[in-house]
């Protein structure tokens, strides 16, 4: 069976855009960000930058009342919307957002491992509300043509 399902917690990376579409209808875009449990080579840490996107004004202004850097959990669908002319399409990959909420989190300054073996240098009690999360495995999102 087919699942697209997304959940995301991290931190809002800047204040959300409203944009008014052709047919009238408002769609809310911001970007997420994500860190990895990998950490890069010289000691840094490596984060993704999602794009999400709602069309519900109840999850709009969720989003809205946060300010950057703040810590949300986005629930959704992942999508590829394509845009342009017939011979010069661009395909864009974005989280279609149904629900978000804030979360309070307290994050290490250091981020120091913690022995507790899951390898994120996260010790439980810097995890505040986050509820455990279990990653499904996805070997390819996207494969370029």
């Amino acid at each position: 069976m087919d699942r697209n399902e997304v959940l995301l917690v991290g931190r809002l990376s800047a204040a959300p855009e409203d944009h008014t579409l052709p047919s009238g209808d408002t769609v809310t875009k911001w970007r997420i960000i994500v860190r990895r449990r990998r950490r890069q080579r010289r000691g840094g840490t490596l984060t993704d930058s999602v794009p999400c996107v709602t069309f519900s004004p109840e999850t709009a202004d969720i989003v809205r009342g946060l300010k950057p850097r703040d810590y949300l959990q986005v629930t959704g669908s992942f999508r590829c919307r394509i845009f342009g002319p017939t011979g010069a399409k661009v395909w864009k990959y974005e989280v279609e957002v149904t629900s978000a909420k804030p979360v309070d989190v307290v994050v290490a300054a250091e981020d120091p491992p913690d022995g507790d073996g899951d390898g994120d240098g996260v010790g439980e009690e810097a995890r505040g509300t986050v509820t455990p999360l279990v990653p499904r495995r996805v070997l390819q999102l996207a494969r370029a043509s």
